[in-house]
């Protein structure tokens, strides 16, 4: 199930990295007092009682600014606008209502979004209260007062964006096609790849990177199986944009990996991996999504017997985090191994979906603490109880031990590594949440 997406727009130096920064909780946003200074949207996972989604941190909008900056900060919250499913519409009580804002709730009203206006830096409810009424003349709904630096109005505002949130945001239920999300770099191919598997120039392929601005779903049809592929705008390093909107196409991807369940990184066989690559592929991996490493132009790189492994060990050692992916080189011009692109999806979505009995899985655990002596510390050793599997893609076990301190993140890695090694789970992440228990129980 994908997360809904919300976005917080208003015109520059409202608060809304401060707001971001409150409810992400952590000081991810740049905060400044100088109108303009947030240029990056930054993303976040957020969870308010039982509803998770993912914050959109945009820059302001200037309506009428001819200043260059301000003018493509209003063309990347366009593309937040577009991408959300709320909006919350965030003002300034000190600077009241100005016409700028009009002109944003004019934009938000054309996009026909669920929207929250939101008054920032009320300080105090009692003697601000008829400042933030002023606001009702936007006629976009009621007002809610925030104080986004003191946390003050937060829940009610997150109760009243709960409501307005979508059950599921993302595919109908009924849809069981494999969805397939294609990211990585800009001009890697992705484009000429999803071009190759549809039969057709349908997305545009260029040379000049970052061509493909929006998230272009396309279905194949491959052996009586619909498959549907979502093809992504590149993902490029911040010290290598050039064109602002670029900034933003994270959002895309972030959106497109929600929506998939399997992730095709595709890499620059002539650049080869590189830490843009890891932070690309870590989109994926904290989502819990099928990974397959596609090492794209293969048919350019010079080879002998050991380019193919020496190429694959440097991609393990980069993308250390995803030693379950599975790796395939290809060639977007020639077609080559493309056949198997299909054949490794449908093994990752078995991977994803497969389940394993309680009774198996506590033979292995069994086994493997006899092999493996759980840590101590202090004269008290871990004991591990219990194991079940709780949930599909991805797969989620749930570990009960008499200590969650004494649990080290090694030997959890151990445990699933035993997993592994008698179910496969190829191409997958496994999820692993323990619990601590009495002995008594």
């Amino acid at each position: 199930m994908s997360k809904p997406i919300i976005a917080i727009v208003g015109r520059p130096n409202v608060g809304k990295s401060t707001l971001f920064n409150v409810l992400a909780g952590d000081r991810i946003s740049i905060v400044q007092d100088t109108p303009g200074v947030t240029r990056d949207r930054i993303y976040a996972d957020c969870e308010w009682l039982d509803r998770s989604f993912t914050l959109i941190d945009t820059g302001g909008i200037e309506p009428d600014s001819r200043d260059v900056i301000l003018s493509q900060m209003r063309e990347q919250a366009q593309i937040a606008i577009d991408t959300a499913d709320l909006i919350l519409f965030l003002t300034d009580v000190r600077e009241g209502l100005v016409d700028a804002d009009s002109k944003v709730a004019d934009m938000l009203r054309r996009a026909g979004k669920p929207v929250l206006l939101v008054v920032n830096k009320v300080d105090s409810f009692e003697k601000m209260m008829p400042d933030v009424y002023e606001f009702y003349n936007l006629g976009i709904g009621d007002p809610i007062p925030i104080s986004a630096a003191s946390r003050l109005g937060l829940g009610d505002m997150l109760e009243a964006a709960a409501e307005l949130l979508p059950v599921r945001a993302g595919e109908n239920e009924t849809d069981d096609r494999p969805r397939i999300a294609i990211i990585g770099k800009p001009n890697v191919g992705k484009s000429s790849i999803v071009n190759k598997l549809i039969g057709e120039d349908r997305v545009i392929v260029s040379d000049v990177a970052g061509t493909t601005r929006d998230a272009v779903d396309s279905t194949v049809r491959y052996n009586k199986k619909e498959y549907v592929f979502i093809d992504t705008a590149g993902l490029r390093r911040k010290s290598h944009i050039t064109q602002e909107i670029e900034r933003y196409s994270v959002i895309r991807a972030v959106a497109a990996v929600e929506r998939a369940d399997v992730v095709m990184l595709v890499i620059d066989a002539s650049e080869g991996v590189t830490e843009q690559d890891a932070k690309i592929a870590g989109i994926a991996h904290d989502r819990g999504k099928g990974v397959l490493i596609c090492v794209n132009k293969w048919d350019i790189v010079d080879k002998d017997e050991r380019t193919m492994k020496d190429m694959e060990k440097r991609i393990r050692e980069v993308l250390s985090f995803l030693p379950y992916a599975e790796v395939l080189f290809i060639s977007a011009v020639t077609g080559q191994r493309f056949f198997r692109i299909y054949e490794i999806i449908d093994r990752i979505m078995a991977s994803q979906t497969m389940r394993i009995g309680t009774g198996v899985l506590n033979e292995i655990m069994a086994e493997a603490v006899s092999m493996k002596q759980p840590p101590s510390d202090k004269g008290k050793r871990l004991k591990l109880f219990y194991i079940t599997q709780v949930g599909i893609k991805p797969p989620t076990f749930v570990i009960f031990v008499n200590s969650k301190e004494l649990m080290h993140f090694s030997y959890t890695r151990y445990i699933e590594n035993r997993i592994r090694d008698t179910f496969g789970f190829k191409g997958t992440p496994l999820k692993f949440i323990i619990r601590e228990r009495s002995e008594e129980k």
